[in-house]
């Protein structure tokens, strides 16, 4: 019996939304209990759908929870939705940050109604983008996410927040615009929207070069990934958005473009993904170098976890384009990681600038007396960063570079996957140091008396922490999961 659970996950926040809307003049409490109801009847579905899922061989390759309607019969559109081993993580891990980011927003105070139905829209677009099986609905969703994210850096974000909101957009649709010639260009082919299908067939073109077409594509998902040098946005919205818009933008935004890498580019171009290959893997390096370089100069706590963004979802990009089924596993596995232990240290910064009203590290120190409950948090998310093992950061890192060293569908991948290995020294580097600083230092006077987590942000970080442990202990909850979605990939590269 088809229960239509994908398209309660994607809408249940959209109904929150419009309960908001409807309501006269609702009370502050009343706004954020109705989000964070709808966030978490999303969450628990996403759990129960995964509880479900079948890991049997014979669903390898398959489309599970599928929904399928005609939307646009005249251009063979359809309201398509359906998950595999590939995007079922990533559901689980946006309804997951958005329980958290409705909790870390507890104690909003400017416009508490318009705020909740922003991050709630932004919940539902980014849910259909993992979810979408039409490449129509794939644009639509993607598109969606532009407005909340934008009103949400404009008018909740500090410093140069309009700058910030204006950047990410133009990016954003720069990106947007390329990718909607690829998907027009890919259906003038093929004359099918549907992705299952896309996968299956080997697309040949007098139509438009096929180089031409994966680069009109990836263009976009690379500038969300972002793959340097496109990621000049992300510093900028990071470092002015407020603290839940920073969760979802690094924890799931970002996975929209190495999940879109993997489910069109690869998925439907394998043979021009292993041509272009080389010149992917030398960005990824480049990316995590230089992330990795550039994170040890900031003094600010959101810059300097926005330019370790950059450097860690490198690791993505080689994952990908070491192209084998391990690699891929790697990737998809570190989107997770990446997810869940970038959104728990942003949760933290937002913190310690809530009790101390600043994020420079030359006016922090010695905090670890006043809030011992927030360094341990703060202290666990930068070692998973690091990737110590016994963290979700560990397992995925090293299943990534395993497969990158190990790959022969390129050459020179064992020097790639070496010199992007230098990258967790130097996180190791600027995450204990930013620890130090902050906490260790010498204490000082002007922070006696500054509070320690309460009991929502302890909720909210202790969640972040539990997924942290829980998938590093036992990384095969994932794992087996996700080699259900990348080996049918694997093998159309033929690896």
């Amino acid at each position: 019996m088809n229960l239509n659970l994908l398209s309660w996950i994607i809408f249940l926040p959209i109904i929150g939304i419009i309960v908001i809307a409807v309501l006269p003049k609702p009370g502050q409490k009343t706004v954020k209990w109705i989000a964070l109801s709808f966030a978490l009847a999303s969450f628990l579905i996403s759990i129960a759908m995964f509880w479900m899922f079948d890991r049997s061989g014979s669903a390898i390759g398959h489309m599970q929870f599928e929904e399928k309607i005609a939307w646009i019969p005249a251009i063979n559109a359809y309201y398509h939705l359906g998950v595999d081993g590939l995007s079922i993580p990533l559901v689980i891990l946006m309804t997951f940050l958005g329980v958290v980011s409705v909790l870390v927003s507890w104690k909003i105070q400017l416009r508490p109604k318009e705020y909740f139905i922003w991050i709630l829209l932004l919940e539902s677009s980014i849910l259909g983008v993992f979810c979408s099986l039409d490449l129509i609905l794939f644009f639509l969703f993607w598109e969606l996410e532009l407005i909340p994210m934008y009103f949400l850096i404009s008018i909740w974000g500090s410093g140069r927040k309009e700058y910030a909101a204006n950047k990410y957009l133009i990016y954003t649709l720069v990106g947007s615009s390329f990718m909607l010639a690829g998907i027009l260009s890919t259906y003038f082919i093929t004359h099918t929207f549907d992705l299952t299908a896309l996968a299956g067939i080997s697309i040949t073109s007098s139509f438009i070069p096929l180089t031409v077409l994966f680069f009109l594509l990836i263009v976009g998902f690379a500038i969300k990934l972002p793959v340097f040098p496109l990621h000049t946005w992300l510093p900028d919205a990071h470092t002015n958005a407020p603290t839940a818009a920073s969760v979802i933008l690094a924890g799931a935004l970002l996975k929209m473009g190495g999940y879109g890498m993997i489910r069109l580019c690869v998925s439907m171009l394998p043979q021009i993904a292993v041509q272009y290959a080389p010149v992917m893997c030398t960005l990824a390096v480049i990316g995590v170098v230089y992330g990795a370089a550039v994170t040890m100069r900031q003094t600010d706590l959101k810059r300097l976890i926005a330019y370790s963004s950059v450097s860690h979802m490198g690791y993505v990009l080689l994952g990908i384009f070491a192209l084998n089924q391990v690699s891929l596993a790697g990737a998809s596995l570190q989107m997770f990681s990446h997810g869940v232990i970038t959104g728990l240290l942003f949760a933290m910064v937002g913190l310690v600038y809530d009790k101390t009203h600043t994020r420079d590290l030359n006016n922090l120190s010695g905090l670890a007396r006043q809030m011992p409950i927030i360094v341990v948090v703060f202290s666990i998310a930068g070692l998973a960063s690091l990737g110590l093992p016994g963290t979700v950061g560990f397992i995925a890192e090293f299943i990534t570079f395993a497969g990158s060293f190990a790959s022969i569908t390129i050459a020179g991948m064992k020097i790639f996957t070496l010199i992007a290995v230098t990258g967790v020294v130097v996180t190791a580097g600027y995450m204990l140091w930013m620890l130090q600083r902050v906490f260790y230092g010498y204490p000082l006077d002007k922070y006696n008396g500054v509070k320690d987590a309460d009991a929502v942000e302890m909720i909210s970080t202790f969640s972040f922490v539990a997924v942290i442990m829980a998938v590093g202990i036992y990384p095969a909850v994932l794992t087996n999961v996700i080699n259900m979605g990348v080996a049918p990939i694997a093998r159309l590269i033929g690896m």
